[in-house]
């Protein structure tokens, strides 16, 4: 079971935040990555193609010998992930649950804000998740239509990025709030800039670390743990493989170069 796989899949590069923690906190295991770059971003798409989406990713990457899925997605995970976990037996988790969680524990005056995209903030998964923990805790979402494209394309900081920032943030600096949730795994490559302007009463909630863990306290549960000191990692994209080696490498602090192929994801029921 050790030399199984671990794969994670998101709409296109910020996923492999998710997967960085997952090299720091399972440092031995075999990792496979797909960011389905030539469809980004899902977060403005309605949700029977979220779905449909999602499940194509999904049966691509269970074609890659796996132990356990992380949807890195948090559209995804808001929109699909009870479909995703219908498709396998395997474990399948979603950035959802685990964050919220870990906001709720996080949150000293109950007010929680939440920074997604368009679809996950409509699904109120996030605000469902945290009413169930603590019916107590207020919550503030606001969506982020414009973060995805700027972390694409490598706009990490500088005025158009914080001007973004300010105007998303201002609902959520309004109420108060001091937990904020990253409610998708594009957005911890913003936190410098969220950090800033947020300043130091509020935590930043990553959504990738927080599956990444929850992930890891199933596998140490069920036994499946590799024994491996350092394992292997593929990764997989839809589109152009230059573009995404380039960036990727930069966000895991490694180059990737040689480990990255593209391929076509079947589209057809």
């Amino acid at each position: 079971m050790s030399e199984l796989q671990i794969g994670v899949f998101d709409s296109g590069l910020g996923g492999l935040t998710a997967v960085r923690e997952l090299m720091q906190i399972l440092p031995g295991e075999n990792l496979v990555y797909f960011g389905d770059t030539a469809r980004v971003p899902y977060g403005t798409r309605s949700r029977d193609t979220i779905r449909t989406f999602a499940l194509q990713d999904l049966r691509f990457l269970l074609e890659q010998d796996l132990k356990a899925v992380l949807v890195a997605c948090g559209t995804v995970s808001s929109v699909a992930l009870p479909d995703l976990q219908g498709m396998t037996d395997i474990p399948v988790v979603g950035v959802v649950q685990p964050t919220a969680a870990a906001a709720c524990n996080a949150t000293k005056n109950k007010k929680i804000g939440i920074l997604g995209t368009s679809a996950t903030v409509k699904s109120g998964s996030y605000q469902a998740a945290i009413a169930e923990i603590d019916p107590e805790i207020t919550v503030t979402a606001t969506a982020c239509p414009l973060f995805v494209p700027l972390v694409e394309n490598g706009y990490l900081e500088g005025q158009i990025t914080e001007l973004a920032a300010m105007e998303y943030i201002k609902p959520l600096q309004d109420a108060g709030v001091d937990t904020v949730i990253l409610g998708c795994t594009h957005y911890p490559l913003l936190k410098p800039v969220l950090s800033k302007l947020f300043g130091d009463g509020v935590t930043l909630i990553d959504s990738g670390r927080e599956a990444a863990l929850a992930l890891a306290e199933i596998l140490r549960r069920e036994g499946k743990l590799s024994q491996k000191s350092e394992g292997k990692r593929r990764y997989f994209v839809s589109d152009e493989v230059s573009n995404f080696s380039n960036i990727a490498g930069m966000f895991l602090e490694r180059s990737i170069d040689g480990q990255v192929e593209k391929v076509t994801i079947r589209t057809d029921d």
